[in-house]
């Protein structure tokens, strides 16, 4: 019988794992380290990470996702949440739901020790995000990553033409 992602990680296999090193690409100061669960798990649709963020540094770029939904719970440590703009401290047990295209966000670990988070969301084939604070736009389509200056693009007002057969 061939090898089988594990369906429950223990507590030990995790802290086994090796974490991943990253730092968002628009963001220096957005450096965490995670372990990816979900993959570890098989997980196709939704990622699963648990997220440590060092004193000083940020857990992502202030972002709002179009399409897909997020949710962090603060497993230990304390911070700030940046909301629509709006600053809100965090700790153990809070929890921030983000439905799609309803509000930018980050999170700041502004305390004196390492922010534990368990960071939730959906894994589409396609998702749009805007960087407000960067100017920024970024479509994502099946593997494909396209940024975009937010300045550069023109709506259509009223919609597209028919298109003609």
């Amino acid at each position: 019988m061939p090898d089988r992602t594990p369906l429950l990680l223990r507590a030990a296999d995790i802290e086994a794992m090796t974490p991943e090193h990253k730092t968002h690409f628009l963001n220096p100061r957005a450096v965490r380290e995670q372990r990816s669960l979900g993959d570890a798990t098989g997980l196709g649709h939704i990622g699963v990470h648990l997220v440590h963020i060092a004193p000083g540094h940020e857990a992502t770029e202030y972002h709002m996702h179009y399409n897909e939904e997020e949710c962090v719970f603060v497993l230990s440590g304390t911070g700030t949440a940046l909301i629509d703009d709006q600053e809100y401290a965090i700790g153990p047990g809070d929890f921030i739901g983000l439905p799609r295209a309803t509000a930018a966000h980050n999170i700041v670990n502004d305390g004196k020790e390492t922010l534990v988070l368990l960071v939730m969301g959906e894994r589409l084939a396609s998702d749009v995000a805007d960087y407000p604070h960067r100017g920024k736009r970024l479509y994502r389509n099946h593997g494909q990553w396209d940024l975009v200056d937010l300045d550069d693009l023109t709506p259509i007002r009223g919609g597209l033409p028919p298109r003609k057969e």
